[in-house]
């Protein structure tokens, strides 16, 4: 099994409506649901707005640390969920649904190098 990161590309702005939100987080919750059961999560969490970011960053030997994001753009990453799975066709299914569950668009990558766990040493 591979390592794979789903992370959900949240449009800025204030959160939706709870008659909107609701149904996501009840869509969410079953997917995680089905994730433990296949033995396929690993973790997931949501994040807090870009505003809440601290950067730090070493140049020539002198490490800066600013407030915000990295950088400014339209989406952000509103959270991440770690899969292990078989390949990237099965990643990409999980991916599939957490895009249905939330609405929003969902990046599958695969972790690089062997991680600890991963039962395949290509």
């Amino acid at each position: 099994m591979r390592h794979y990161l789903l992370s959900i590309q949240q449009p800025d702005g204030d959160a939706p409506p709870p008659e909107v939100l609701e149904p996501i987080m009840r869509d969410l919750a079953v997917l995680n649901e089905d994730l433990r059961a296949a033995g396929a999560w690993v973790f997931s969490g949501g994040l807090h707005d870009p505003g809440t970011a601290t950067v730090v960053r070493v140049r020539d030997g002198e490490e800066l640390v600013t407030d915000g994001p990295y950088a400014e753009g339209k989406e952000h990453v509103g959270g991440l969920t770690i899969i292990k799975a078989p390949d990237l066709d099965a990643a990409l299914e999980w991916g599939r649904r957490l895009a249905r569950a939330t609405t929003l668009p969902v990046e599958v990558r695969p972790f690089a190098g062997i991680v600890e766990g991963d039962d395949d040493r290509r």
